[in-house]
């Protein structure tokens, strides 16, 4: 190659020199795009998903609101598509006004029902957020006792110090916090004392086919002891057939989350409820 090859070669970016970075790079901007011009159209649902407990009943404990958004074609994207590409972003900064926003609305429609809703530590300082919650709670005094909102390990722990204190605010006005991901690898144990998480949620990895897994077993049976140290309230998320949630019952896990009850869902049953009724 000739040196004025070379040269041109240094001033093209790095990330036009590699094809990986540069795919990844592509499909992050249309990420991107996508889900702003869903925001500008209010293109966007909830989809909920219930959280039973595990000592049986048909009642949920609470639901998960989990934001999905709609592409040009009507069709539905998981929050999973997006929300890396988003969050580190004054977008991601938007989904999480717009969660909050709509879990807050439901909440109020619904008085009979209880709420998580999925926030990142970075919207701690986001005025709109903080905005969204109180003109939320002054609504209905009910909805702070019936909002959980849930931070993931490794958004809790970009600032610690900063979620230690919004939290110990918002628990004193009765809403409750959960711990999404535990156990995923980012949480510095030595932190959780300092937390104060009402409820953990324990990681998928540890939860999908556990009745057969006896390594994972004995990881989800050490996270629970961590939990029941803490006075915490366990969930298992990503429960997938009927010998897995006995197993985790036998456990002592105290609720249940994933396909085996449900899906998400945009239809949640007082949604469908109110349709039966106009019908």
């Amino acid at each position: 190659m000739l040196k004025a090859d070379n040269d041109l070669l240094k001033d093209v970016p790095h990330i036009l020199q590699d094809p990986l970075n540069f795919a990844t790079a592509t499909r992050n901007r249309n990420t991107l795009h996508m889900v702003a011009q869903a925001l500008k159209h209010r293109q966007t649902a909830l989809a909920f998903q219930p959280v039973m407990r595990a000592n049986g009943g048909k009642t949920p404990a609470f639901y998960e609101g989990l934001i999905r958004v709609f592409d040009e074609t009507g069709r539905i994207i998981p929050a999973a598509d997006f929300m890396n590409a988003i969050e580190t972003t004054d977008i991601g900064r938007q989904v999480d006004c717009l969660s909050l926003e709509l879990g807050l609305r439901t909440l109020l429609e619904q008085p009979h029902v209880r709420l998580a809703i999925n926030m990142s530590a970075r919207s701690i300082g986001y005025p709109r957020w903080m905005q969204v919650l109180h003109h939320g709670l002054t609504e209905d005094p009910t909805i702070a006792d019936r909002l959980i909102l849930e931070i993931t390990e490794s958004s809790a722990m970009l600032m610690p110090e900063l979620v230690t204190t919004f939290m110990a605010d918002l628990q004193s006005k009765g809403i409750v916090f959960a711990l999404d991901d535990f156990g995923a690898g980012y949480t510095a144990f030595r932190y959780l004392k300092q937390f104060y998480f009402d409820i953990i949620k324990i990681d998928g990895q540890f939860i999908r086919g556990i009745a057969q897994d006896p390594d994972n077993q004995v990881l989800t049976r050490a996270l629970l002891s961590i939990a029941e140290h803490f006075d915490m309230f366990t969930v298992a998320e990503s429960v997938e057939s009927a010998e897995d949630a006995a197993t985790l019952a036998a456990m002592g896990v105290d609720c249940l989350q994933g396909y085996y009850f449900a899906a998400p869902t945009i239809h949640p049953p007082w949604v469908e409820k109110n349709r039966s009724i106009r019908a």
